[in-house]
């Protein structure tokens, strides 16, 4: 992974101490209509974007389970992730499966 600077401005928000606002901007917050608010830099998302729940995907009478072995930091990234880590290694590990499959031949 390249060390260089790409100009990216990272920002991680700490929950325990969250950035001020004045009563002013938080007067102007709550006065805000939702068709005033600018959603024109976000995507539109359908059922096929994104991440969908895993339990979407594949019933929970269909899960066995097992013992894996996996890379350390890799199971210390999906446990950062949250609840339902496990799930979302099922995820990838599914994605990965599916792009695998052949294509089905066209007639």
């Amino acid at each position: 992974m390249s060390t260089s600077n790409t100009g990216t401005v990272r920002f991680r928000l700490d929950p325990n101490n969250p950035p001020t606002m004045t009563e002013e901007q938080l007067q102007a917050l709550r006065d805000l209509r939702d068709e005033e608010i600018d959603l024109s830099d976000i995507p539109e998302l359908d059922e096929k974007s994104g991440w969908r729940r895993v339990s979407d995907l594949v019933p929970a009478e269909n899960k066995q389970q097992v013992t894996l072995r996996l890379d350390a930091d890799l199971l210390a990234f999906f446990k950062g992730t949250g609840k339902r880590y496990q799930s979302r290694i099922n995820a990838v590990l599914r994605e990965y499966m599916l792009s695998q499959q052949p294509a089905p031949k066209s007639r």
